[in-house]
């Protein structure tokens, strides 16, 4: 049975250290990417883009259109940027457009 602890804890609090204790911030991180890849990008993107993964720190974008592809490869580090600094920490070192 899990420890109880006796202080009052914020749900905030709490909910941080259910993460940290069942290891699952690898899991909420590919998913806070894919919601910040759609916040980001906006809708013209967000059509033609088929999936979004995260696998170590490299995010895997898979786009539907090669011209859009070949646009967003111009400003990869700019992308890669504005994604970290939406998250709040540094997730993704490398940006695959596909």
């Amino acid at each position: 049975m899990a420890k109880r602890n006796n202080e009052h804890l914020s749900i905030q609090d709490a909910l941080k250290e259910f993460v940290e204790t069942n290891k699952l911030e690898k899991g909420l991180d590919k998913v806070n990417v894919a919601d910040a890849w759609a916040s980001l990008m906006g809708n013209g993107v967000n059509n033609y883009t088929a999936s979004v993964n995260l696998e170590r720190q490299t995010l895997y974008v898979q786009l539907t259109s090669s011209v859009l592809r070949e646009e967003l490869s111009y400003g990869k580090q700019k992308i890669i940027n504005m994604l970290n600094e939406e998250l709040g920490k540094e997730i993704i070192k490398k940006l695959v457009l596909r």
